[in-house]
């Protein structure tokens, strides 16, 4: 039974347990603590979900059951030997190997001219001003970040976002700049097909 790289959630799971052995409430405590629920999502459904698939893959195993007062029993899973090599060779695909990614703006933007000009000009100035937002929430938390003394290695999926969105936000510029001008190509063809 071969594992099917399709969860970013187990990738997180594996790397998380290649720290310490922790029980699925710890990752999820951890992962958010560490904001990674901004690249990854996470419910607990999915969590246990995901955690039960790595065990049944033989990527994790059961190292210990603890109990603690009237909480229920909770298994603290561990990586293993496979389980790391997993993690190691997902992560080098991930990241050397440029996979196609539908994105739900690209699909939008791709149709746009479906939209009049003026109507198409405001929906973009709207994500122009979303993106504003996101990149002064994604500083302050950077800051906070860098302040907590964590290492950039910490955080750098989020250096990434950074740099992703201040490249959307001089896109969006132009495109904003380019149409109200109408020097976007077949700007005229497009602006006659809403008359």
């Amino acid at each position: 039974m071969t594992f099917k790289r399709t969860n970013p959630l187990a990738l997180a799971v594996l790397a998380l347990l290649t720290e310490r052995p922790m029980h699925p409430y710890e990752m999820a405590q951890t992962m958010r603590e560490r904001h990674q629920e901004e690249v990854i999502k996470l419910n607990y459904g999915s969590l246990y979900t995901v955690v039960e698939s790595l065990h049944r893959h033989e990527l994790i195993t059961a190292a210990a059951v603890q109990k603690a007062g009237n909480r229920p029993e909770r298994t603290v899973y561990a990586v293993t030997d496979t389980g790391t090599a997993e993690l190691h060779s997902w992560l080098r695909a991930l990241i050397a190997e440029p996979a196609r990614e539908y994105r739900q703006f690209e699909a939008g933007i791709s149709m746009v001219g479906l939209l009049p000009p003026a109507e198409a000009l405001d929906v973009v100035e709207r994500r122009s001003a979303a993106v504003a937002e996101q990149l002064t929430a994604l500083a302050v938390l950077l800051e906070k970040l860098a302040g907590m003394g964590l290492p950039q290695l910490a955080w750098i999926e989020l250096d990434y976002r950074l740099a992703m969105l201040r490249a959307e936000r001089e896109w969006l510029a132009w495109f904003t700049t380019a149409t109200r001008e109408g020097t976007v190509g077949g700007y005229p063809d497009w602006e006659d097909g809403h008359r």
